[in-house]
This record gives C-alpha cells, structure tokens and sequence, in this order.
C-alpha cells in the first residue's frame, strides 16, 4: 500500500495549506456551511475522455467508473432504477445484461452491507466502452444529455458528486446549542478510505485536471446547489467570487470600528 503522505507520480502531496470559510446558512439558522475555498477556487475539471488514466492501470477508458457506484440509500437505487428504464438498447451496451440481472448487487462498505451498480466485464453495468455505437462512456449520463435533464438527476448520488465531498454532523456548541455542520471539500485520495492508496490515479491531485475555464464553485454550481440548497450555495457564490478577487473575509466587527 503507498503512504498516502507521499506524493504520486504526476500528482501533488495530499498535505498542504489550505483555506476554509465558514457561514451560517441564510435559510435555516441552524445550519452551518464549511467550504474548502482552496478546493473551490481550484480549476479542477473532468478529464475524462481526454487525459484521464483511470483508477485501475491498464484501464483508462473506465475513468472512475472500474468498481461502479455504491447507493447512498434505497430512494438513490431506486431512482437509477428508474432512469434505467428509460435506456434503449441502442444507448446503453450492457442492456441485455442489465435488465436480465438487474442493475445492482450485494456488497460492503466500511463493513456493512451496502448496495451498488453491477459490475461487468469489470466495470460499472451502465459505462458503455470505447467502440460502442452511441459511443464510451456513462449511459445514465447520456442520458441526461439526451432529454434535457442534468446528470445529476439520472446517476447515482456518488458519481454526481464526485469530486465534490460533503461530510455532515450535528455540534453542540458551548452554550449547549445545537447545530448541524456541512464540510464541503476535496475528495481526495484519502476520502476513498484505506482503498484509497491503491488507486492507479486519482484526477483532483494531478494538475492534468486542473485545467477548466472556470473555478470549480462555478462549474460545479448545479451540483453544489444540489448539496447546500439554493440560499446557502448563493452565499457561498458570494463568498467565493470575493476571495477570488483577493479580499480577505475580515471579521465584522472588525469593520464596523474601522
């Protein structure tokens, strides 16, 4: 297993400084946003199709699909299982396969059992690969694209909202108080877990994917508006576009004396 302290060829240290906002969230005061400005001021973009080397060696074209998706809960699957309806054969490679076996199986995650896309010919049931008539990649995706909705409401939680991490707890503050705390961030190496070391490659440590037109708080706005609503992601979008134009989030108090 690699030291997840140790920097990958071709990719940077996972350690490094980092700068973090933090707000209340304008539509529910019991609700606190943590943001990795660092992370949304990068311009990471999706490489896939272009550069991507894959998470498993040998297998670029799979990008990050090699293991498929796990559900984040039942209503997750049964979503995807509905959208799966939609695909025609002519769209989606492993069709046949799918709609035979079913889209899911039985796994564990972190121990537990958990639920996610079937794998076949080792990768996800619904990757179509290089050759396939509708060409490569996700059919959930294509999908989307086809009908005018947004990916993020055909695919499974986890493939929308990569690399995008969102980590929730509720705080009890000093005064006993209680909040609930969103950290959104970097998934990084080791947001995978223990698996994460192995990983051939990983795309949000490596500058061949940080080359988007635009800061990742504006390419990822549908999705991070998915993971905030729509008051706390506008308030970020402020808070961004401030720190992108270098002021400093001083405090208040601070300017209300000067």
């Amino acid at each position: 297993m690699t030291d997840l302290g140790m920097p990958r060829i071709g990719e940077v240290a996972p350690d490094f400084a980092r700068e973090w906002v933090e707000f209340p969230d304008p539509a529910d005061p019991g609700h606190i946003v943590r943001a990795d400005l660092t992370w949304l001021l990068s311009s990471w973009t999706c490489i896939y199709g272009r550069g991507c080397q894959g998470v498993v060696e040998g297998r670029a074209d799979d990008g990050c699909c090699s293991h498929g998706a796990f559900y984040s809960d039942p209503e997750d699957e049964q979503r995807v299982v509905r959208f799966a309806g939609m695909l025609k054969k002519k769209d989606w490679q492993y069709a046949d396969t799918g709609r035979r076996d079913g889209i899911s199986e039985d796994d564990e995650l972190e121990g537990e059992p958990a639920r996610r896309t079937r794998t076949v010919d080792g990768a996800c049931v619904f990757l179509n690969r290089p050759g396939f008539s509708a060409g490569a990649g996700c059919a959930l995706h294509g999908l989307a694209l086809r009908t005018g909705r947004h990916p993020l409401e055909t695919k499974p939680d986890v493939c929308w909202q990569l690399p995008v991490r969102r980590s929730q707890e509720e705080v009890e503050r000093p005064d006993e108080t209680k909040v609930l705390v969103s950290s959104i961030g970097e998934f990084d190496r080791r947001s995978w877990g223990p698996g994460g070391a192995d990983l051939h490659w990983w795309c949000t440590s490596s500058p061949a994917a940080h080359v988007g037109e635009e800061p990742l708080y504006l390419s990822y706005g549908p999705e991070l508006t998915e993971l905030l609503g729509r008051p706390a992601y506008d308030e970020l979008l402020r808070l961004c576009a401030l720190r992108a134009g270098g002021a400093v989030l001083a405090h208040p108090a601070t300017g209300a004396a000067v």
